[in-house]
């Protein structure tokens, strides 16, 4: 091994006071010669998604002392999606993203600590440490924090969906307190990420289809102690991962690693935020990835994982049907993924998973007899949205949906609607004034939408929307459209009654309205004033793109003098 470079901040007689910091925290001379190897968790109590975090972390430490290295652990900033959903806290999620992103920048290159091992756990953290690592491109490996175990009730399992759709079954009279109350309280029984292919789950196989995790560790739920051996050999294998100079995160993250990223995502019908997490990533490690690479890997990738909440099962089921290795590997095998991708072990994505076992034909089954022949998030474009917008199709009863539009200038207006059941089948419910710009911060909006599942409405209504989507979401629910109103997008001029299709076997997504009246109403169109004049939404809305480029603050990818 090459002198670590955190001996910049170590070796020397002008760095005795340096040396006294780190004396001062307990290391001796010995640990002064040997690379110090930064761990980023989340662990604390601001969601039970980040709480299996600490004894992964502790384990983790002791890999990296096996393995000649100094831990030096840190934490990030993690807004909890479940708890910060339908108020206004929930714009403070994306922007999460990015901060955890430049807190691993501005701690690695700050201290010049020469290695990562990061964890993730609640919804953004996962691409936020993964953005981090491939910003700062040092010898990385991502662990995903595991997911809850699904609780159970009147003999069927639940999540975390159950008591969101649960609160809108009630307001519609639908079930009583009683059964309201017995759901809250047997949805989530475990700490842990939610348990369907909600976003978490999705990103943390994302992790193992870009090849920055260690083989099969996805899926193993949160709370199982087999996670603490994954852990200690995530850091040994990062010390010999130092040792070796590599591979390092932009050798591993490559094109085509993204593509295989697009794919697990549309072959398990995961969450409509990586189609936006996925462009994010690429950013950092300069490559040119956009929804519309997504859409195509989308389009030719058959959906074989029949999970929530398009289908029947969790994580847990996944696991127990031999885990993330059983998809990754059935998808190299027909040709779906590339198996010569790079993975941190060294060894190639082919002689990782190839050899994984079949699918069990209920959980996953082979992609020559799928779900669906293609994936189950697709990519709409039409006069409303010309840059793109996101759906998740699995699970969908109709790929068609015409009728007419209720425009609300924010998810609050359209919330107070839908608890007063102040609409009806036929609406297309347009949410505006709700993206990176106009949010600021683009609200995820699993509270609505699960309310009007649960008032029975799910497919009898659309709901379309500049702001995004929880990897919950079902129903015909499109967001994350481009451009956003609060920069001039079509879904700006929109107004009461215009008439909306929807098709998502076509892909596209218009409003019938003459090109007269478009002219009209875009020339009459100004811009809505900032929401925020100062703090941290007021920055990110002068620097945020739109979410066809991953809603990125900066131009990747980021340089730093070695």
């Amino acid at each position: 091994m090459k002198t670590p470079r955190s001996q910049i901040s170590i070796a020397g007689v002008d760095r005795a006071s340096h040396r006294a910091f780190y004396r001062a925290m307990g290391l001796s001379d010995e640990d002064l010669t040997k690379p110090l190897v930064g761990i980023i968790s989340f662990k604390g109590e601001q969601t039970p998604c980040n709480m299996t975090h600490g004894f992964q972390v502790d384990a983790a430490r002791l890999g990296i002392a096996a393995g000649g290295g100094v831990p030096r652990e840190f934490t990030g900033p993690s807004v909890s999606d479940g708890t910060s959903m339908n108020h206004e806290g929930m714009k403070m999620s994306l922007v999460t993203r990015e901060l955890v992103a430049d807190t691993i920048e501005a701690t690695m290159h700050g201290l010049a600590y020469d290695a990562l091992l990061g964890f993730g756990g609640c919804d953004k953290t996962l691409p936020g440490v993964i953005m981090g690592m491939v910003r700062i491109n040092l010898p990385s490996i991502f662990i995903y924090g595991g997911s809850a175990l699904p609780g159970q009730h009147k003999g069927r399992s639940l999540t975390v969906l159950d008591a969101y759709e649960a609160s809108g079954a009630h307001m519609a009279g639908l079930i009583d307190d009683a059964e309201l109350a017995a759901i809250e309280r047997a949805c989530l029984p475990t700490i842990g990420a939610c348990g369907g292919q909600f976003t978490a789950n999705t990103m943390g196989m994302v992790s193992e289809a870009l090849g920055l995790t260690m083989p099969n560790c996805s899926m193993v739920p949160g709370v199982y102690s087999v996670r603490a051996a994954i852990a200690q050999q995530a850091g040994k294998r990062l010390m010999a991962m130092l040792e070796a100079g590599g591979p390092l995160p932009r050798e591993i993250v490559t094109r085509a690693a993204l593509e295989n990223g697009a794919a697990i995502v549309a072959a398990t019908g995961g969450s409509t935020n990586a189609a936006m997490h996925l462009p994010a990533i690429a950013n950092e490690a300069g490559i040119a990835f956009t929804m519309d690479d997504v859409a195509k890997v989308f389009s030719r990738t058959p959906l074989i994982g029949d999970l929530r909440p398009g289908g029947r099962f969790t994580a847990k089921d996944v696991y127990e049907a031999g885990g993330t290795a059983v998809i990754i590997g059935a998808l190299i095998r027909s040709g779906h993924m590339d198996g010569s991708c790079l993975t941190v072990t060294g060894r190639s994505m082919a002689e990782e998973y190839g050899a994984a076992p079949a699918p069990d034909g209920q959980v996953v089954r082979e992609p020559a007899t799928p779900i669906a022949p293609d994936g189950g998030v697709a990519i709409l474009r039409g006069n409303l949205c010309p840059d793109g917008a996101v759906i998740k199709v699995a699970g969908l009863k109709s790929l068609v949906f015409e009728g007419r539009a209720r425009v609300f200038e924010s998810e609050a207006e359209c919330v107070a609607c839908v608890r007063a059941r102040g609409y009806a089948a036929g609406d297309v419910l347009i949410i505006r004034n709700e993206g990176p710009v106009g949010g600021p911060g683009m609200q995820e909006m699993l509270g609505v939408t699960a309310l009007i599942y649960g008032q029975g409405m799910g497919e009898k209504v659309a709901l379309v929307t500049d702001g995004r989507f929880s990897g919950a979401t079902r129903g015909m629910c499109i967001g994350y459209v481009a451009p956003e109103a609060a920069i001039g997008g079509p879904i700006g001029l929109l107004r009461d009654g215009d008439p909306v299709r929807i098709d998502c076997a076509a892909h596209t997504m218009d409003a019938a309205l003459d090109p007269a009246e478009w002219a009209a109403r875009r020339a009459a169109w100004a811009p809505r004033p900032p929401k925020h004049r100062a703090g941290v939404l007021a920055k990110y809305a002068r620097l945020v793109g739109q979410a066809p480029g991953g809603a990125v603050t900066h131009e990747g990818p980021a340089e730093w003098p070695l």
